[in-house]
């Protein structure tokens, strides 16, 4: 939508452009824990990065028939990468 402003006071014609926007949220994992929404969209083009993260992603949504996830398009698989630091699960085994 166009919005022209010729009045006399401008010393040049002056034209303003609207576009329409679709209201959208977004927020890290970590930002999400302890809180629940409606929708959740997950990209997992690329892996998570923690242990646990994917959990708290999944957790989070109130209905599991609004999860929407992206897997990367060369993958014939919906499976991603359970990331686990070595260095943590030794200290943990050592500590017992």
């Amino acid at each position: 939508m166009s919005l022209d402003a010729n009045k006399e006071e401008f010393p040049v014609p002056l034209r303003r452009r609207q576009f329409p926007v679709r209201l959208a949220f977004a927020m890290t994992i970590n930002k999400s824990q302890g809180q629940s929404v409606q929708h959740v969209g997950l990209d997992l083009r690329t892996p998570v990065f923690s242990h646990g993260q994917l959990y708290v992603a999944l957790s989070r949504c109130t209905h599991p028939h609004n999860i929407k996830v992206i897997f990367p398009q060369d993958q014939n698989t919906t499976k991603t990468t359970n990331v686990v630091f070595t260095e943590v699960l030794r200290g943990l085994i050592d500590q017992m």
